[in-house]
């Protein structure tokens, strides 16, 4: 196996070791499958607004090159400038660039898990920009070093414990205060001064509309408004998949994503930015940039089936049901995108040989599929990850297809397939195994074997019993 593969197995072992872990996230998906689950009363209601969802995703992606012209002419008539970015270095030169013009010495970001797929922070850091995130859970995994946990909700692996002690002792002038108000407002009194001091405003994008050049922001705490309004310059980033054909297209995905998210009718905010600040309007930003990020998207749209992973809107509804993710939490992973939705989109990104591991990190229960409210095939997609990441054609559309593969596993298979080919070599094996009380577990199977009872060959066969008590074959 390669070493990010070990890896992965080595923080799976360690969340799975971690009681405290275990209990953050156990008492969070219980309570937000809850919640779901009271948003939706009506199955029949559900199954059809998924149903329109589905059917406004792949209307989109099916027409998404036309879609993307349009949305960068409309833009450009609205005033806001359009960048595009093939890799993620390109698309952070970009926003460094805009940085630099401005000469800008602070940034203040709303929550963007492209941002994170750039590693933004990081790199504007590197030239001295002080990037700072104003969302609270980003905020608090900032402080810590750390990724996000979850999409929706960073800081959901940790306890209103854990963060007091962060803040005690990462922030100066702040004792030990185990009361989440008011470390909220902590947090408040830090970050307001930060969004009026800040040259550039950065955000990510829920949906793209190309029929307007309307950039949709849905968010709960105000942040992301005062990101795209307070600095003069806002920065927009997004992967080229979010964009919708119609404003009209919206409206069931604004009404599936929070309730499947969070157990909300509706967001407290639903922004929608369609340029600048106009001559007599008293705030919003002098420029708006809107970054289209590719990053091997186009390579998995490029697949019918690969590009149903695109239809994804960023919910997480698929990892507080996922049994796995819920006893190891999202940072086990190493990803960006943890939970289902990223175990079928991190190998694609970043390809086989890093992360081709990820998608055997499923049990197959099929529960993420059932969830997902823009009906993604999870289960079907994961079974398609895990066979591209060991086939050995060479014809694999992934990248980095059958890094995966082990020559000692396939043997394995291989041997397995001739002898259950074979009843003269099936009925050697079985007598051997019967002899010897059993096979031994070697390789992979002995990590499988040592949570579960390895099974023993009966003493006689089924044939045997029958010709003791006379009966003939």
């Amino acid at each position: 196996m390669d070493k990010p593969t070990r890896q992965f197995h080595v923080r799976i072992q360690e969340a799975l070791n971690d009681p405290q872990i275990r209990a953050n996230f156990r008492r969070a998906m219980d309570g937000l499958m809850t919640k779901r689950a009271n948003m939706f009363p009506d199955p029949v209601e559900l199954e059809r607004l998924r149903d329109l969802g589905a059917a406004v995703r792949r209307n989109a992606l099916a027409q998404l090159p036309e879609l993307l012209e349009r949305l960068e002419a409309k833009c450009a008539e609205n005033g806001i400038t359009v960048h595009w970015a093939e890799s993620v270095d390109e698309a952070n030169r970009i926003v460094l660039d805009i940085c630099r013009r401005h000469s800008a010495k602070s940034v203040i970001k709303g929550k963007s898990m492209v941002s994170e797929e750039m590693e933004l922070n990081h790199y504007l850091g590197e030239f001295g920009i002080e990037a700072l995130e104003a969302d609270l859970g980003e905020y608090i995994v900032q402080l810590a070093g750390q990724l996000p946990s979850h999409i929706v909700m960073p800081a959901i692996h940790m306890n209103t414990r854990q963060i007091a002690e962060l803040f005690a002792e990462k922030l100066e002038g702040v004792g030990y205060i185990e009361d989440a108000e008011e470390l909220t407002k902590v947090a408040r009194e830090i970050l307001r001064h930060k969004f009026f001091d800040a040259d550039v405003g950065v955000s990510g994008v829920n949906f793209a509309v190309a029929e307007t050049g309307s950039l949709v922001l849905i968010e709960n705490e105000g942040n992301g408004r005062l990101t795209t309004t307070a600095p003069p310059v806002h920065v927009a980033v997004t992967g080229i998949e979010k964009v919708v054909e119609n404003l009209e297209d919206v409206t069931p995905l604004l009404s599936l994503l929070p309730r499947s998210a969070t157990g909300q009718n509706v967001t407290t905010y639903v922004n929608m930015i369609s340029g600048p600040r106009r001559d007599g309007e008293r705030d919003g930003p002098q420029e708006v940039h809107l970054l289209l990020l590719d990053n091997g998207r186009t390579r998995i749209h490029a697949d019918p089936e690969l590009r149903q992973t695109l239809q994804c809107i960023r919910c997480s509804a698929c990892m507080n049901h996922c049994p796995v993710y819920a006893r190891i939490g999202g940072h086990a992973y190493g990803t960006v995108y943890p939970g289902p939705i990223g175990e079928i989109l991190m190998p694609q990104i970043l390809g086989c040989e890093e992360v081709g591991a990820l998608p055997g990190a499923s049990s197959l229960c099929g529960a993420c599929g059932e969830v997902c409210p823009v009906r993604i095939p999870i289960p079907k997609m994961l079974v398609r990850l895990r066979k591209e990441a060991v086939d050995n054609t060479g014809a694999s559309p992934v990248k980095g297809g059958g890094a995966q593969r082990s020559f000692g596993e396939a043997a394995t298979w291989k041997g397995w397939e001739k002898v259950h080919a074979s009843p003269a070599l099936y009925r050697l094996a079985t007598r051997t195994a019967t002899a010897m009380g059993g096979l031994p577990a070697l390789g992979p199977l002995k990590t499988w074997a040592s949570v579960r009872e390895v099974p023993k060959p009966a003493a006689k066969t089924l044939h045997q019993r029958l010709e003791e008590r006379g009966n003939s074959r």
